[in-house]
């Protein structure tokens, strides 16, 4: 199992810091155009984009999803 190393940056020459700020940001994206009435075909193709940076930011982070 892979732990969280925020010191590490998984040699992509960025700070693990800054890949868990961008994480966050991310996240909060998310969370911010969730909608309980469904999405439009624009905002569901947008949240998909951010679903695949959010897993590929927590590969390169090493954290196992």
């Amino acid at each position: 199992m892979l732990a969280f190393n925020p010191n590490h940056g998984a040699g992509t020459g960025l700070p693990g810091e800054t890949l868990s700020e961008i994480h966050d940001m991310l996240s909060l994206a998310l969370d911010a155009t969730e909608s309980p009435r469904g999405y439009t075909q624009t905002l569901r193709e947008a949240r998909s984009y951010l679903r695949t940076a959010l897993r590929r930011t927590e590969k390169l982070m090493g954290v196992r999803a």
